[in-house]
């Protein structure tokens, strides 16, 4: 089919492009000429791994377009896909500006019968409200069908998650315009759950929030840990084998960030809201993951009397591995608190520096690799579990740090391995290794 998708950020790109890779013609929509220069090229403006190899693929393969113009990018089109971004506002709901000019947009170019998905994450009845917009700005005598088709994408395995998802979520109140979707999606092979409009935006809402609920959980359950002497991670595995609770997203940590859960957390909150329910629940959940980065401070503030001109080694900045996304990320808070006490702070990720240069405070300086970082550094820090830094040998912090202490706020290593070396080393959830004061340091 031939397919036009508005919006080229995380989402809308990754769609666009996977929805090529399967057969169809697609020609993503942005407004950014630059952007759109670069992507024609096939280079991705944002970091997703194998995402520059397929975009180039069907660049070449002429089933993958980018343009600005709305005329070009809707002519023919079967289906539109409107794929913009929902930023959070300061009560928690979402902003959908966005996604209303996308609709007017729509209402003015369209000169054929089309179905309009919606894949951004919106509002439970954003769908209906997109529907009238378009229609009470219609130019051409046209026929278009809603459907709301939320994604479930992992930054970082975004990839991977287009082609192994669990499930496909149509909405849909025409089930002919289900079929389109449907049949879209058929080359994926993933199975196709349909309902109605409204429950599939809920849908999307409720799975990250519930999603966030065992994150903020086990990480309740980690600080309780801590005070009688147990492993969270022998607790969380031994949850996990009861197939009712599965063992995923119990990992304790710093806690969530990103672009998904944060917003999503809020906005179901907000939803609730607006239909005066109180969802007590999802406020504490929201609670607990903004407590778990001060838990981290706290431990680092209890064993140094002052972080006052300490060389403090950041390792990681994204809020998650195999992503240069700085949204909501835990190094955004822990390194405004470490430059506040006076901290020279040195700080290494793989992909993120770009992007953290923007939005980190300008007293954070950036090493080029991990060894740079932990030069003479009296302290180091991991807030982010790149595979870069779990394979790395305990020793490089001894040969390397002035003083090898290690607050692993992601739970990296195995504190039996940690212990046949000299470090101190903390983690969330675990006993503590001092083997520093065996060298009374």
């Amino acid at each position: 089919m031939k397919i036009a998708v508005v919006g080229t950020g995380y989402v809308g790109l990754v769609t666009g492009t996977c929805l090529s890779e399967i057969g169809h013609t697609v020609t993503c929509i942005d407004i950014d000429q630059e952007k759109v220069n670069k992507m024609r090229e096939g280079i991705s403006p944002i970091y997703e791994p194998g995402l520059d190899e397929l975009m180039k693929k069907n660049i070449q393969g002429r089933r993958l377009f980018f343009t600005t113009n709305h005329n070009e990018g809707f002519e023919e089109a079967d289906v539109i896909y409107i794929a913009v971004g929902t930023p959070e506002k300061e009560d928690g709901s979402a902003n959908l500006s966005f996604v209303e000019q996308v609709a007017k947009d729509i209402a003015t170019h369209v000169k054929t019968d089309v179905v309009v998905v919606t894949k951004s994450t919106v509002p439970v009845g954003t769908n209906d409200w997109i529907k009238e917009v378009i229609q009470n700005n219609l130019v051409h005598n046209v026929k278009v069908d809603l459907v709301s088709n939320p994604e479930f994408l992992r930054e970082g395995a975004a990839i991977y998650d287009s082609f192994n998802g669990d499930r496909i979520v149509v909405g849909a109140s025409n089930e002919s315009a289900a079929s389109i979707i449907e049949e879209i999606n058929k080359p994926f092979g993933i199975p196709v759950f349909k309902t109605n409009v409204r429950s599939a935006e809920m849908i999307k809402y409720a799975a990250n929030a519930f999603l966030a609920t065992k994150i903020s959980f086990i990480n309740e359950v980690s600080n309780i840990c801590e005070k009688v002497g147990a492993n969270v991670e022998d607790v969380a595995n031994g949850m996990g084998q009861d197939s009712r609770i599965g063992s995923q997203f119990l990992n304790a940590g710093i806690g969530y960030g990103g672009s998904c859960f944060p917003k999503d957390t809020k906005a179901l909150i907000q939803i609730a809201g607006n239909v005066e329910y109180d969802f007590d629940l999802l406020k504490g959940v929201v609670r607990v993951n903004q407590k778990q980065q001060e838990i981290l401070l706290d431990k680092l503030n209890k064993r140094f009397n002052s972080l006052e001109g300490k060389k403090v080694a950041v390792l990681g900045l994204a809020f998650k591995p195999n992503t240069d996304d700085m949204r909501e990320a835990a190094s955004i808070v822990i390194t405004k608190h470490l430059v506040e006490k006076g901290a020279h702070v040195v700080a290494y990720d793989p992909v993120a520096k770009e992007n953290a240069t923007k939005i980190l405070d300008s007293n954070v300086k950036y090493a080029t690799n991990t060894v740079d970082a932990l030069k003479d550094a009296d302290v180091a820090l991991i807030l982010t579990e790149w595979n870069e830094f779990k394979d790395l040998e305990i020793g490089t912090f001894v040969e390397n740090m002035k003083l090898p202490v290690i607050f692993d706020g992601r739970n990296c290593y195995d504190p039996k391995i940690v212990e046949n070396y000299f470090v101190e080393y903390h983690s969330m959830g675990r006993p503590s290794v001092k083997n520093l004061q065996l060298l009374n340091v």
